[in-house]
């Protein structure tokens, strides 16, 4: 299994980005989808997320402000990013729980991270 996030760049404050997380490999069926940010010299925290019935819920820093998004078909999740905050500035993760086949275990993946930088 393969998560590959992409999106990231360099906005101006105010402005806006959309995440997007691709998945490959042997995925049958994926539960709760995830994002997560990294700051420099921080840990990991949780921005959003989204159930199998497309129930969300999001980080007070970011409420009103991001939009998280799944499609069940094309197995991919994205983050719609608006009025950007320079304390926006981190990596950016997605992060699946997903099993391989019918009845087998959860598992959870992370993919690669992309950079959001936010300018003032």
């Amino acid at each position: 299994v393969q998560l590959q996030a992409s999106g990231g760049g360099l906005v101006q404050a105010g402005g806006s980005l959309r995440l997007s997380c691709t998945t490959s490999g042997n995925i049958f069926s994926i539960n709760n989808m995830y994002w997560y940010r990294q700051a420099p010299g921080k840990g990991r925290d949780l921005v959003a997320i989204i159930g199998r019935g497309g129930d969300t819920n999001y980080s007070d820093s970011v409420k009103g402000r991001f939009t998280i998004f799944r499609d069940d078909v094309k197995k991919t999740t994205s983050l719609q990013m608006n009025s950007l905050k320079p304390e926006d500035t981190a990596v950016y993760y997605c992060n699946i729980e997903f099993r391989a086949s019918r009845g087998a275990p959860w598992e959870d993946y992370w993919g690669q991270g992309t950079l959001v930088t936010v300018s003032s």
